[in-house]
């Protein structure tokens, strides 16, 4: 899954990212509002966190440019401001949620998650199907209760597949999602994880649609 971060803070802007990309995420920076729009509108993204406060364009501004244009990704929003009028105004305009500064980075990855999943349709953070389950919440996954090692690529493969069971994804749409904007993307590579994971997780688990991509039938 690929997320955008719109925070001018460096210090703060770098442990978001660390933290997320840990966690088997795809992250973009962006440091001011113009910058973050621009990617907004043509990247992408799973989830956006945008900070009010940014330079150049605040993110307010930048979150009612995105909805104005049809823009539907989960936006998250995050402000230092304590006045609750401005948590009103950015949920009026269309943000999903909102953190105030300071908070725990667990709350935000935890937020974050369900953004994905409610996005997705699904309601728990552990996937199944057949004898695989996976949990979002650590990125385990496991085969007849046996934990399986993936790289992070295959969990990012994997997840995507499983946050959108039951819909066709092509090559190139698996790509756009798990590599950054400025990444060397190759939607060729993907066959490459998608036959590794049926090696570890079992053939019938990913069916091919030829031509057209990959599907994960229902998952409980």
């Amino acid at each position: 899954m690929r997320i955008l971060i719109a925070e001018d803070e460096p210090v703060l802007a770098s442990q978001l990212k660390k933290t997320l990309m840990s966690e088997g995420l795809t992250v973009d920076v962006a440091v001011d509002g113009a910058e973050a729009q621009y990617l907004g509108e043509t990247e992408p993204y799973d989830v956006i966190i945008l900070d009010l406060g940014l330079p150049i364009r605040d993110g307010l501004t930048v979150l009612k440019n995105l909805r104005s244009g049809g823009n539907d990704t989960s936006i998250l929003i995050l402000t230092a401001r304590n006045d609750w009028t401005d948590r009103v105004d950015g949920l009026d305009a269309g943000a999903d949620d909102y953190l105030t500064k300071p908070f725990h980075m667990a709350e935000l990855s935890a937020r974050v998650r369900a953004l994905i999943r409610r996005k997705a349709g699904k309601a728990t953070p552990v996937f199944s199907k057949d004898d695989v389950t996976f949990d979002t919440r650590t990125n385990q996954v496991m085969v007849n209760g046996i934990p399986t090692n993936l790289t992070s690529q295959e969990i990012a493969v994997l997840s995507y597949l499983f946050h959108n069971s039951g819909r066709l994804v092509s090559r190139t749409e698996l790509s756009d999602h798990i590599y950054q904007h400025d990444g060397d993307r190759d939607s060729n590579t993907i066959a490459v994880f998608v036959n590794r994971l049926r090696k570890k997780l079992g053939s019938d688990l990913i069916e091919t649609v030829r031509g057209r991509g990959y599907v994960i039938k229902a998952t409980a």
